[in-house]
């Protein structure tokens, strides 16, 4: 008997109108609609911190991986009454962009039956955009670098914040590369302060390590080597969410790592949204500190 095409389902104290949950999302696997919303659905005690007041820029599947995507940084119109937004200054727009928020269940449900696989968000929360509370460094791999090569300018990204006396997260980007972010949490740093320092230190790293690390950003140039993305620490760039899934063959998704597992690592690695729910019934949430360590950025 086949499935109906729309569903009500009751999330939290609200009614979510749920649509064609049998829909292919990741067709080399099998992984429907109904997998998407029930990965974002056991993920979002762990995931919901991490998209607390941060604006969210979609990115949606409607024909799932495969298909075509487009980007919506406007919260759709047609949204429940129920689902919060923020005003961002646009100065492209001139004017506020009402971003959705996604602070609840309802929401991250709502938002996965849109067919938002993934989830990106800014380097600051609202209402404060002109404050980033972190930085992000995005380590891309040139072919046939991979994620290995990444792994080892993480380890020396690490041994320069440890200079510093700061402490640094790794994540898998969920596609083929990493990112590792410097929490810092504190009030009056901008965005000309998390720039000139990330830059500064990627520059660093490049002359340091020039058989590894390219700083060029055309990637005609970057066979064999890994680009450190300092670019990622401005006002209008966003980064895949940790936990987010990613549009791959499989469904992968931007994973912790402890530092064990970067200095180990000999071999590609991602991470199924199986393989994090697991990792986070079993290990917790490796990326918590990224929310709450306070830290000063070096002058």
């Amino acid at each position: 008997m086949p499935q109906p095409k729309r569903v009500e389902v009751t999330v939290g104290d609200v009614t979510v109108s749920l649509s064609n949950l049998t829909k292919p999302m990741y067709p080399q696997v099998g992984f429907t609609k109904g997998h998407v919303i029930d990965y974002y659905t056991r993920i979002a005690p762990t995931l919901l911190p991490h998209l607390e007041a941060r604006p969210l820029t979609l990115k949606r599947y409607p024909n799932g991986v495969e298909g075509t995507f487009f980007y919506e940084k406007r919260c759709p119109a047609h949204r429940p009454a129920w689902v919060r937004t923020a005003p961002v200054w646009s100065g492209q727009n001139e004017g506020d962009i009402d971003f959705c928020l996604c602070e609840d269940l309802p929401t991250l449900v709502w938002l996965a039956n849109l067919a938002d696989l993934e989830l990106h968000t800014p380097m600051a929360r609202v209402p404060d955009m002109d404050n980033p509370s972190m930085v992000a460094f995005d380590l891309d791999p040139g072919p046939p670098a991979t994620i290995v090569e990444c792994a080892r300018v993480a380890l020396e990204l690490r041994r320069s914040f440890e200079y510093f006396g700061l402490e640094a997260f790794p994540k898998t980007s969920g596609s083929k590369g990493m990112q590792v972010y410097l929490p810092l949490n504190v009030p009056g740093v901008t965005y000309e302060d998390t720039r000139a320092f990330s830059r500064g230190l990627a520059q660093v790293l490049a002359r340091r390590m020039p058989d590894l690390i390219e700083p060029d950003m055309a990637r005609a140039k970057r066979a064999g080597k890994v680009y450190v993305d300092w670019s990622q620490n401005d006002r209008h760039k966003t980064t895949v969410n940790v936990y987010s899934l990613r549009a791959m063959d499989r469904p992968t998704v931007s994973t912790p790592l402890t530092w064990d597992e970067v200095a180990d690592m000999t071999e590609p690695l991602a991470f199924t949204s199986a393989e994090v729910l697991e990792r986070v019934e079993r290990m917790g949430d490796l990326f918590a500190p990224v929310q709450t360590l306070e830290q000063e950025l070096p002058r």
